[in-house]
């Protein structure tokens, strides 16, 4: 197999939305949002119920390494279908947004300065926070980096954050795990050395600092599992995941 037959076969197929742009029952729209600490300036994809009723809680959803594609869109708008605001930030709207191509969202991801975009998603996550239509504490959500960036913000938000799942993503600095105030579901492919070699370390800190956490290993899957728009997504994993992740945030959120 060549290289290039190999980067076909992972390349995601946006094609099928389970949730179409156009879907009546959901109101979606492109915000802008100040962000001081960050890049200055950041841009998301917010979806709402289209007959919601009173404020609903709202879920930080962010993106793998490739800025918002559609795949992380559809993601927003199956939330907003379980009644819920959702707010998918674009770490690459500081270099022009999400290219529309996934190769070139891969050579220009790295040129960000991370600082900097956590503090974007940061200052994304206070925005959601303040939205008209949203009540209460919120939730996050996130997958590979995003993933990583959920465990992070925990250490960030504190209080004002309060449940997040993190799908196979890196840990965060574990001196800053007391931080965490969030309770976390964490949820882990089989097939994920690098992730997975974290994890042991990571738990021992939630476990000396109480804070509440689930952990669910799916056999059999890779990292990136959920992902339906590639050929690692587990169809089975990723909709007894999902169901976990709403349950998780209805139980956390209303």
């Amino acid at each position: 197999m060549t290289v290039a037959m190999l980067l076909d076969q992972l390349s995601p197929n946006f094609l099928a939305a389970v949730v179409e742009t156009d879907d009546s029952r959901i109101v979606a729209e492109y915000v802008e949002f100040d962000s001081p600490k960050g890049y200055g300036k950041g841009r998301a994809y917010c979806v709402r119920p289209a007959n919601a009723k009173g404020k609903l809680p709202g879920i930080l959803v962010i993106h793998e390494n490739r800025g918002l594609n559609p795949h992380i869109e559809d993601i927003a708008r199956r939330l907003a279908l379980d009644n819920f605001v959702a707010l998918a930030p674009d770490a690459l709207f500081t270099l022009g947004g999400y290219p529309g191509d996934e190769d070139k969202a891969r050579e220009i991801f790295p040129k960000l300065d991370q600082a900097r975009t956590r503090e974007d998603f940061v200052a994304a996550a206070r925005f959601l926070a303040k939205r008209p239509g949203v009540k209460g504490k919120i939730g996050a959500v996130g997958f590979c980096y995003g993933g990583g960036m959920v465990n992070y913000l925990a250490t960030r938000l504190g209080s004002d954050l309060a449940a997040g799942v993190a799908f196979y993503g890196s840990s965060p600095d574990l001196e800053d795990v007391p931080k965490i105030k969030a309770s976390l579901m964490i949820q882990s492919a089989e097939s994920d050395e690098r992730i997975n070699a974290s994890w042991p370390d990571y738990e021992k800190a939630l476990k000396a600092a109480k804070v509440k956490y689930q952990r669910f290993l799916y056999p059999g899957t890779q990292h990136g599992f959920n992902n339906d728009s590639t050929p690692r997504h587990d169809a089975e994993a990723a909709r007894l995941a999902w169901s976990r992740t709403i349950e998780f945030f209805n139980e956390r959120l209303r």
